[in-house]
Parts: structure tokens; C-alpha cells; sequence
């Protein structure tokens, strides 16, 4: 027996614009979208109804797992916990990111994260997520034992969306000093010996593993079809070694030049949210909402703010000329979806997954009313 569901009286987000209508949901599909109000529907009191969220970049989980250096909380609490949030933040689809590489003096240890995605796939199948969750592998290329921890993936069909990060000094986001001494200095309080140590094994290990670690890689997901995404793109060279490797998604680029270049050539380039919530980076690089004024922003990410990512597009739409809230939105349903081959939800079509958010717009804040993923009410 077909179950249905009809909410009227909402502002639907399509992907072209914004229509006063209602919308029919059965056996967890858009089986009808129609303007004007339907008497027999549920009452959406003329709110905003829009696709569920689609999150690319995430570093959530790992606070939740993680909250103080050293200390490991149970690994399905965090991840019940790190899902709560996300899908109170109208966040149905989301990518955790899992880190693979580490070094002697930190990182996470050989199988933490395969574990972690154990502990994703055996929540799915528990029926304990209100999200569905499917996993980022954020690769330190730079780091010896990276290939070591993908190994541990090689199978997973969990991982879509795979990203290549050096975050060595004179590298992509640290290619001056000042940001890398506040990160690894001032915050651990190093010595100048300490510290110009710590920064010479650092170079040393990019310069050694960098490139051939790059390539492996990318191969690797070209192979099994995974998304690849680079990282903190600075110059036209960055931006010339991501087309060769196959780049889909240019993450983070941190200078202009970088940003159009990757825009030009194909790719979905994606800034974090909460740089537009800010009105800025809060490591001095290139503003998200610069980038969307130029009409090179494609993706937005919450990175380390889940509730940034259905902020932000309401912000965006007032703020940058030529940018309507269908588009704004499309930044974080529709683009992200298509970028990792997520053909079958990312916005308000009928055939489509009946994944949605309410949302109310007030007084400067949304609020998230209510969280639908295929149908079922799940926030």
C-alpha cells in the first residue's frame, strides 16, 4: 500500500525559482509539485519547503570522536551524536570526512578510521541515522603511510568523494608562514628550535611523498570511479595538476586566480559556509562570497558549522547581486549532488528523493522546522 504524504501552502525552492505551491510525497519519492494550496495537505504556513542539504566536507564527525587532544570518545555515541546535529541543520545527505596519513607527532592511528567507517555501516544498517551518511577520505599526501590507510578503503563502495591535501609549510594553504606558525606554533607552544625542526621534517616528507602519493591516489579512485577533489589550490600550476589527475571538485582554493581557473575548467568549486556567515576566512584567505560575485562559487561546504550550510544561501541572496535564493541554494543541493554523481535527489522534481527541509526565515536566523529523508520524518 502506497503511503503519501501532501505539505501545501510552502515556498518551494525549485531549481530555477521559487514557487507558492504544494508538493506530494509517495513511497518516498516527489510524486507531484503544483502550484497554489491543497485543502486536504499539511499546513507548511507559508515556510520555505527546499531540498535536503547535500554536505561534501565535513570535519564533524571527527570533533565528536575526538573532542580533546589524546581523548577517544565511543565511536557509534560520536557518530549518533555528529548526526544529530547534521540533520537538525536540514543536512540529509553528508559526506563525513575521514583522515588517512599521520605523522609521528600526531594524527589518527593505523585503523581508527577504518573502524570508523565500520561503525557508519553498521549504524546504517541498525537503522540509526537520521542522515544518510557516506564517507570523504581527506588524503595527506604528504605524509609516508597514506597509502598504507587506503588501503584499508579499497573495498568500501561507502567512499564517493576522495581529496588530495599537503598541508606542509610553503604548501597550497600555508605557502607563507604566518597561518602555519599560529596553527603548529603559538598553539602548542613550541620552541624556535622545536618548531624550525618540526618544520623541516614536515618539508622533507611533502617533498618526498607528495607527487608519487598524488598520482597513486587519484589513479586509484579514477579506477573505482570516486570523485577527486584537490585541496587549497593557490596558482595556475595546482590548478593545471588537478586536470591532469582527473579533479572534479576544487575545494578551498585560496587565491582568485585559482578559483577561476578551476571554474573554467570543469570543475565544482567549493568554499565554506561559514566564511559567507563570517563574511570571510578565518585564516585570511579569499572570501566565499567574492568568489560567488565573480560567478565561480559552485559548492558550499559547513566544514566545521553544520547549521552554516542552510544559513548561508539566505545571506548570499541578499547580499550578491544576481543571485537569487533558487540559485543560492542550488550551491547546497543540486551542484553538490551532481559533482558526486548523486543524480537522484538534490532538488524539488518529481522522481526525485523526498528528501526536505522546512525552514523558516527569522529574524536574520532560519530555523529549521522539520527534516524529511526519502519521505520519512526524520527531524
Amino acid at each position: 500500500m502506497s503511503r503519501e504524504t501532501i505539505l501545501s501552502n510552502a515556498w518551494l525552492v525549485l531549481e530555477d525559482g521559487v514557487m507558492k505551491g504544494s508538493l506530494v510525497i509517495r513511497d518516498g519519492v516527489i510524486a507531484d509539485i503544483s502550484e497554489g494550496h491543497v485543502a486536504s495537505g499539511e499546513d507548511m504556513e507559508a515556510d520555505y519547503l527546499v531540498p535536503g542539504l547535500v554536505e561534501l566536507h565535513t570535519d564533524h564527525l571527527e570533533s565528536h570522536y575526538s573532542p580533546r587532544p589524546g581523548l577517544r570518545w565511543n565511536a557509534m555515541s560520536a557518530l549518533q551524536s555528529h548526526d544529530a546535529q547534521i540533520a537538525s541543520s536540514g543536512i540529509t545527505t553528508v559526506f563525513d570526512c575521514l583522515r588517512l596519513g599521520s605523522y609521528a607527532d600526531g594524527g589518527f592511528e593505523m585503523g581508527e578510521m577504518r573502524m570508523m567507517a565500520d561503525t557508519i555501516a553498521s549504524a546504517r544498517s541498525e537503522n540509526r541515522l537520521r542522515a544518510d551518511h557516506l564517507i570523504h577520505l581527506r588524503c595527506e599526501v604528504s605524509a609516508g603511510d597514506v597509502l598504507d590507510h587506503f588501503v584499508d578503503f579499497r573495498t568500501d563502495n561507502q567512499v564517493r568523494l576522495v581529496s588530495l591535501m599537503d598541508h606542509a609549510p610553503g604548501q597550497r594553504q600555508f605557502q607563507t608562514m604566518d597561518q602555519f606558525t599560529l596553527y603548529y606554533k603559538t598553539q602548542r607552544g613550541l620552541s624556535d628550535q622545536a618548531f624550525a625542526e618540526f618544520v623541516a621534517k614536515r618539508q622533507a616528507a611533502s617533498a618526498r611523498y607528495s607527487d608519487s602519493n598524488r598520482k597513486v591516489l587519484a589513479e586509484a579512485c579514477t579506477a573505482r570511479n570516486i570523485t577527486i577533489a584537490s585541496h587549497d589550490d593557490a596558482t595556475l600550476g595546482h590548478v593545471a595538476e588537478a586536470v591532469e589527475l582527473g579533479v572534479g571538485l576544487a575545494e578551498f582554493p585560496t587565491s582568485i586566480e585559482a578559483a577561476q581557473a578551476s571554474h573554467r575548467a570543469g570543475m565544482s568549486v567549493l568554499m565554506g559556509a561559514p566564511n559567507v556567515v563570517r563574511g570571510g576566512s578565518h585564516s585570511g584567505n579569499i572570501a566565499a562570497t567574492e568568489l560567488a560575485r565573480l560567478g565561480v562559487l559552485d559548492v558550499l561546504s559547513s566544514d566545521y558549522v553544520p547549521f552554516s550550510l542552510i544559513q548561508a544561501p539566505f545571506i548570499l541572496a541578499e547580499t550578491v547581486d544576481g543571485l537569487d535564493l533558487a540559485a543560492a541554494f542550488r550551491l547546497v543541493t543540486a551542484t553538490p549532488a551532481k559533482t558526486v554523481g548523486l543524480n537522484d535527489r538534490g532538488s524539488l522534481t518529481s522522481g526525485k528523493r523526498a528528501d526536505l527541509v522546512r525552514v523558516r526565515r527569522q529574524a536574520g536566523v532560519p530555523v529549521v522546522r522539520s527534516v524529511w529523508r526519502q519521505g520519512e520524518r526524520v527531524a
